[in-house]
């Protein structure tokens, strides 16, 4: 008979698990609550859906998002997999039709008859069987209560937001144009440029405007997914230093001598379904009411008679307190055939998401084999951020993407990597994947 294994949540995390687990021959229960149960923020039935931006970040191996899942990739990730082959155009980013993506998780799930489909709540932890729990930010409340009580650490609570998206078709290209930030890459972002009094106009609407209640938690913001209007409360000129920056981005059909400083404020749109139909509003993740974020969306040159087909909402997140509850193996310190992995750990990002459901995949099949638990180094991007959540000294964890101030410095000329931040990325980049190839030899051993 094969061995029993329960894997909770069905987003990126549990469903790259998942398939690994199935992969690996074992009989996987996939428990997952929608559609049975909403969660406010998903819109499909399908597994691993992408609830915000369509984007998993840049390719380029310089980046640290590159590097991570480059590392996942070389450990056997699926989802990555597939996400390229649903990318769109969006320069050195990987950017996804987010519905061909998860179509396409859906029918490798459905292909494995050892992955038993269950669609329930999962509320209470079981610790008879060898189960991974990646039910998300907006895990249900049943087991959010129940990891209270069993691990007795209180959640830690936040506020996400969800970017607004518009029909291209209602877009204004006399005003909007095609470009990418310094021409790097194919021109595949839509930019709206504001002029000052344009700019002025747009923020005032955005102060004013009246914001959908919050219920249930108390507002903490992650600073990774900040809502435009709290970013906008900072100062008029944060959006100009932020997300709607104008540097590097020109209009070739204005002529090349009036480039320098050619806009006050650009919006940004991004490609966000593979037909190019339909674009997503980069960094505009806000809680206005509905009625206001027309107006706001419509103040934008380019975009006043713009078609929106899905407004920005907000979603109470949670995550557990892991440096109390997990080990650097993401098995909990309590039960050892219990593992966490995704946003419910503390790691913030899809990228995150899928290679902490794939790691924590991994290390479960080596309990179950009775082999040595894998504990990655910091000089591994995934190591770093694992053992960032996982770190003892944090006062109060808050959510981590990928990024290279937390992985192991390299050896060299401190004077020259300071002054070379790409050779610096670069030797770090080459020392996590030698790394990297390293524990794959040892999985497959």
């Amino acid at each position: 008979m094969m061995q029993k294994v329960r894997v909770v949540g069905a987003g990126l995390a549990g469903s790259e698990a998942a398939i690994y687990l199935a992969q690996k021959g074992y009989q996987v229960d996939l428990i997952e609550m929608r559609p049975k149960y909403t969660t406010g923020a998903h819109t499909t039935v399908y597994p691993a859906e992408l609830v915000c931006s369509n984007s998993l970040g840049s390719l380029d191996l310089l980046s640290a998002s590159g590097l991570l899942k480059e590392e996942a990739i070389t450990l056997g990730s699926t989802l990555f997999k597939i996400a390229k082959k649903c990318s769109v155009p969006s320069g050195n980013s990987l950017s996804i039709d987010r519905f061909g993506f998860c179509e396409e998780v859906k029918k490798i799930i459905d292909s494995y008859e050892n992955i038993n489909q269950i669609n329930e709540k999962y509320e209470k932890i079981d610790s008879n069987i060898p189960t991974i729990i990646a039910t998300g930010p907006l895990s249900a409340s049943e087991l959010a209560n129940n990891v209270k009580e069993e691990f007795g650490k209180e959640n830690f609570h936040f506020f996400d937001a969800i970017a607004p998206i518009v029909e291209k078709d209602s877009i204004d290209f006399n005003k909007a144009f095609w470009a990418s930030r310094w021409d790097k890459g194919s021109a595949d972002f839509i930019n709206c440029p504001m002029n000052k009094d344009e700019y002025e106009k747009f923020y005032k609407i955005l102060t004013t405007a009246q914001r959908a209640p919050l219920h249930d938690f108390e507002a903490g913001y992650f600073e990774g997914c900040m809502p435009i209007e709290v970013m906008a409360s900072r100062g008029i000129d944060t959006l100009r230093f932020g997300p709607m920056k104008p540097v590097g981005l020109f209009d070739k059909r204005i002529p090349t001598e009036f480039k320098k400083n050619q806009f006050y404020a650009v919006v940004q749109l991004r490609q966000d379904d593979k037909l190019a139909n339909l674009y997503n509003l980069v960094g505009f993740q806000t809680n206005l009411k509905w009625g206001e974020q027309k107006r706001l969306i419509q103040s934008i040159p380019g975009l006043e008679n713009a078609s929106i087909v899905r407004y920005g909402v907000m979603h109470a997140n949670t995550f557990i307190n892991s440096p109390e509850i997990l080990k650097k193996t993401l098995q909990t310190k309590k039960y050892e055939n219990i593992f966490f992995a995704g946003q419910l750990t503390g790691v913030e990002g899809y990228c995150e998401s899928i290679s902490t459901g794939l790691f924590a995949a991994i290390n479960l099949d080596r309990y179950i084999q009775n082999k040595s638990l894998i504990e990655l180094d910091n000089q591994t991007m995934l190591g770093a951020l694992i053992d960032y959540i996982t770190y003892q000294g944090h006062k109060k964890l808050q959510p981590i993407n990928s990024n290279w101030g937390i992985i192991k410095e390299v050896e060299g000329d401190k004077k020259k990597l300071k002054k070379d931040k790409n050779l610096k990325n670069q030797l770090r980049s080459n020392r996590a994947l030698e790394e990297i190839v390293k524990i794959k030899r040892l999985i497959e051993d």
